[in-house]
């Protein structure tokens, strides 16, 4: 119910209950008074009600600001497991890449001792053999390996597969150097120029002369008194498939006549390396 009316309704009731005649000045004063107190009764309606309209403006300001905060503080979360979750990324991925450059300096090491134990195989064969050399024989290094090619005109005669004996003489020194190397692994390959076998009883084609030559020179590398390790060797024959020279002049097809023997330093530390 209305304020006002409260008002005017009591001051109607003591005026009643006074039953006191009242003078025209007094009258006057007090509907002055009546009117002063509407007047007021209608300021403090209007005051209430921009109080409850400022009261619901802030509330939904309020609702606002509490949506705004957990929102903001959803997004912190994440933002936050996010970082966790980077910085734990982070630390796996600094230490994986140490890991790969100690490994990487493993492996740099051993390559480097498999270069020097490679380079210094070359050079004793180089000095063991250096009274060869003007016979078709040399010495080099490629991918890691050692590679003694000798002719066929210094270890076999025309169409043989029976080593001579200055063939016998080179390989005697080869085998002195290997025996003083244990951790080189040997493989002797055969091979044949592009000219086809012909009437040479056994020996079929040019598969079966490289294959024979390279056994020959197998089987007089393992004998007395050579007695190079077996276990060490392999013998292959490469027929006429990988020339040195891929010529048809005569210079060219006596290179391509020969038996490499191709020394590996055996690299199981590296190996293991890699494999890692």
């Amino acid at each position: 119910m209305n304020i006002k009316y409260y008002l005017v309704a009591g001051i109607f009731c003591a005026t009643l209950h006074s039953c006191v005649i009242l003078s025209p000045k007094k009258y006057k004063s007090l509907l002055a008074e009546r009117d002063s107190l509407q007047n007021r009764s209608t300021s403090l309606e209007a005051e209430l009600a921009a109080l409850q309209a400022d009261t619901m403006h802030l509330h939904h300001q309020l609702a606002e600001l509490q949506n705004n905060y957990a929102a903001l503080n959803s997004n912190y979360n994440k933002l936050n497991d996010n970082y966790t979750n980077s910085s734990t990324r982070v630390s796996q991925l600094s230490s994986d890449l140490q890991k790969r450059e100690q490994r990487l300096k493993e492996v740099e090491a051993a390559l480097q001792k498999r270069d020097a134990a490679t380079a210094a195989l070359k050079e004793k064969l180089q000095q063991a053999l250096l009274g060869f050399q003007n016979s078709g024989l040399s010495v080099d290094v490629k991918d890691g390996k050692v590679y003694v090619s000798l002719a066929d005109k210094l270890l076999f005669p025309t169409g043989s597969i029976t080593i001579d004996q200055h063939g016998k003489d080179a390989l005697v020194q080869l085998a002195a150097v290997l025996n003083k190397e244990p951790d080189i692994n040997i493989a002797v390959e055969g091979h044949t120029d592009t000219k086809k076998v012909i009437n040479l009883g056994q020996i079929k084609d040019n598969w079966d002369l490289s294959v024979m030559r390279a056994t020959s020179v197998v089987r007089f590398l393992t004998s007395a008194p050579q007695n190079v390790d077996p276990h060490r060797l392999t013998a292959t024959g490469k027929s006429e498939y990988q020339p040195v020279d891929p010529g048809t002049t005569p210079d060219a097809l006596a290179k391509n006549r020969r038996i490499e023997i191709v020394l590996t330093p055996k690299l199981d530390e590296l190996y293991n390396l890699i494999k890692q």
